[in-house]
């Protein structure tokens, strides 16, 4: 039984369904903690999974707010979803969006070694593009790579009923 899910009916357990959405999706929102204030960021991701572990890659500038907070606190919260499609109904409550979604929680490590910021480039551009590409010191030391080691996630579906 996974933890916090609601609607058990909507739950992903295979993990292969699960991949799919990471693949599909292109955007994650990354929730940070600001003080006793809520911070939410959708950035472009890329990631792994493997020996049952999932961990997720994100790159952006060398310093600014989202940094700073991951130094302060490195627990993080994330959300990706895809194949959003609103459906209709005879009556209000018959309305709704059809959707696949994976979320979790995990920690934020801003990596500093050159081999480990090309790697995480790596695999954040083949996340994106489908490629394969090659990264060198001087081009990982221009963008800050962040890691996250998820530690726990769930994932959805929610179906468009048969008579939307």
């Amino acid at each position: 039984m996974t933890p916090g899910l609601t609607r058990r009916e909507r739950e992903i357990t295979d993990i292969n369904e699960t991949l799919k959405i990471l693949d599909k999706s292109k955007i994650v929102h990354i929730g940070l903690v600001d003080g006793d204030e809520p911070y939410v960021v959708p950035m472009n991701y890329g990631y792994t999974y493997e020996n049952d572990a999932l961990t997720l890659y994100l790159h952006g500038a060398t310093e600014g707010k989202k940094l700073d907070l991951m130094r302060a606190n490195p627990k993080v919260f994330f959300s990706i979803e895809c194949d959003v499609e609103p459906f209709s109904g005879q009556v209000a409550c018959q309305y709704g969006t059809s959707y696949s979604s994976v979320m979790g929680k995990g920690f934020a490590e801003i990596l500093e070694a050159p081999e480990d910021k090309m790697e995480g480039l790596t695999l954040f551009m083949k996340t994106q593009t489908g490629i394969d590409f090659e990264f060198n010191e001087r081009l990982v030391s221009a963008v800050s790579v962040i890691k996250i080691n998820v530690t726990s996630f769930t994932a959805k579906h929610r179906p468009k009923p048969i008579n939307a």
